[in-house]
C-alpha cells in the first residue's frame, strides 16, 4: 500500500514501502530517510534520496522516477553520484582554493584573518559539506551562534562566504549563483555594527597609561603602551620588526605594505616611547625579528593587548579606540591643526584635490604633537 504524508510522519522503526522500490526507512532514534532499491545491469543497489526533513513524499517519488529513467537509458546512478562527489569539492576545499587565488592582492594582515575566521566559525560546522549544498539556510545556521555575540565578525564572515560561493560558481562547482540576501532576514537585527570603536575618554587615558607602566613588563602591556604612545593601529604594532626603528633619530618607519592605505608612514617617537623601546632593545634576539613575539617570528594576537584591558576590568574599551582618544585630545586640548593629527593617524585625505596639493607629511609638527601627547599621558597628578 502506498504511503501517505500521515504514515510518513508516524511510521515506526523499519522500512515502509511506497511501491516500485521506494522505501521510507525509520531508525530506532526516529530519524527518517528515503531509500530507492533498484537494479542496474543485474546488480541491486540501494540509493539514498535524502532525509524526510528535507525531502517530502512527493519529492521522493519524483526523484525515484528520475532515477528509474536514468537506468532505462543505461546510466548508472551510483557511478554518476560518485563522479559528482569527486568533481564537487567540499566547502572547506572551495574556501581554501578561493583564499589561495585571492590573497595575492591582499595585505598580510588580511590573509591571516580571512582564513582564520573560517577555521574558527565555519569549517567546524559545514567544512565537509559539498559546496553546492551550501545555501542561504545553511549559512544562516552557521552565523546564528555569532550573529549577536560578535556582530562585526559575523558580518565579515557572511561577506567571505558569499565570496567563496561566487568563486565556486565561476569554477563550475555550483550550477547557478547563490543569493545570500535573505540570510539577514532569518537573523535578529544587529545593533552595534558599523559604529565607532569603543574608546576611553581622553581624560582617563593618562591614569590608565601610568597604571600599566607601573606594572611588571609583559608583551601585551608593552605592545599596548607603544600603540597608545604612537596612536598606531594594533596590527602595525604587532607586526613591527626591529629593523623599522632608528632609536638614535627617534623614528619608526613602517613600510607601505604594512599600512592600511599602502603608503609608507614615518612616526616620530616621543621620549616615553623611546624609553620603552630601548629597554626592550637590550633583550632582542636579532635585528630583523618581531618586537612583540614569543619566538621572534609569530606575532602576538590582538587578544593579547585586549587582555590587558580585560584584566583591569575595563570591558567597554577597545585597543583601536585609543586612536579616537588621541583625536579627541588633539582637538580639545591642543592648537595643532586637524591635518597634523590626521597625518599622525595615517588617515587618507578624502578629497582628491586636497590630497594632490597636500604634499607635506608635517613631520616636524607631528614630532611636537606626539611629544605633547606623551607629556599629557605622563602628567603629574
Amino acid at each position: 500500500m502506498a504511503l501517505t504524508a500521515l504514515k510518513v510522519k508516524h511510521a515506526g522503526p523499519g522500512r515502509h514501502g511506497d511501491g516500485r522500490g521506494l522505501y521510507l526507512e525509520v531508525q530506532p532514534s526516529g530519524s527518517r530517510s528515503w531509500i530507492l532499491r533498484m537494479q542496474f545491469q543485474g546488480t541491486r543497489r540501494d540509493l539514498g534520496l535524502g532525509s524526510v526533513r528535507d525531502v517530502s513524499l512527493v519529492e521522493a517519488r519524483i526523484a525515484a522516477a528520475e532515477m528509474r529513467r536514468k537506468v532505462r537509458n543505461g546510466v548508472d546512478p551510483s557511478a554518476e553520484r560518485r563522479a559528482a562527489r569527486k568533481s564537487t569539492p567540499s566547502f572547506e576545499t572551495a574556501a581554501r582554493a578561493c583564499y589561495e587565488t585571492l590573497k595575492a592582492g591582499w595585505k598580510d594582515s588580511r590573509t591571516k584573518i580571512w582564513i582564520s575566521s573560517f577555521e574558527r566559525h565555519v569549517f567546524p560546522m559545514i567544512g565537509s559539506l559539498a559546496v553546492d549544498k551550501v545555501d542561504a539556510l545553511v549559512v544562516r545556521d552557521v552565523l546564528e551562534p555569532i550573529w549577536l555575540a560578535v556582530p562585526d565578525t559575523a558580518t565579515k564572515v557572511l561577506q567571505r562566504i558569499n565570496a567563496v560561493l561566487d568563486f565556486a560558481h565561476i569554477k563550475g562547482w555550483i550550477g547557478k549563483e547563490v543569493s545570500l540576501r535573505s540570510v539577514r532576514k532569518g537573523l535578529p537585527r544587529q545593533t552595534n555594527v558599523g559604529g565607532h570603536y569603543a574608546a576611553m575618554a581622553y581624560a582617563d587615558v593618562p591614569g590608565f597609561v601610568q597604571e600599566i607602566s607601573a606594572m611588571p613588563p609583559s608583551l601585551g602591556r608593552d605592545a599596548l603602551r607603544l600603540t597608545i604612545y604612537t596612536a598606531t593601529r594594533s596590527n602595525e604594532t604587532r607586526m613591527a620588526v626591529w629593523s623599522e626603528f632608528d632609536l638614535n633619530k627617534g623614528v619608526w618607519s613602517i613600510p607601505a605594505e604594512r599600512m592600511k592605505m599602502r603608503v609608507a608612514h614615518l612616526i616620530p617617537l616621543s621620549d616615553p616611547a623611546l624609553q620603552l623601546l630601548r629597554r626592550m632593545y637590550e633583550n632582542r634576539s636579532e635585528d630583523d625579528k618581531l618586537l612583540f613575539s614569543t619566538n621572534g617570528t609569530k606575532p602576538i594576537s590582538d587578544m593579547t593587548m585586549s587582555k590587558v584591558l580585560r584584566d583591569l576590568k575595563i570591558s567597554d574599551v577597545t585597543v583601536h579606540g585609543f586612536r579616537s582618544a588621541f583625536t579627541d585630545w588633539s582637538s580639545e586640548m591642543t592648537d595643532f591643526p586637524k591635518e597634523v593629527a590626521d597625518k599622525a593617524l595615517a588617515h587618507k585625505v578624502p578629497d582628491r584635490v586636497e590630497a594632490a596639493y597636500r604634499r607635506t607629511d608635517f613631520f616636524d609638527k607631528r614630532r611636537k604633537l606626539m611629544g605633547a601627547w606623551a607629556a599629557y599621558l605622563h602628567q603629574d597628578k
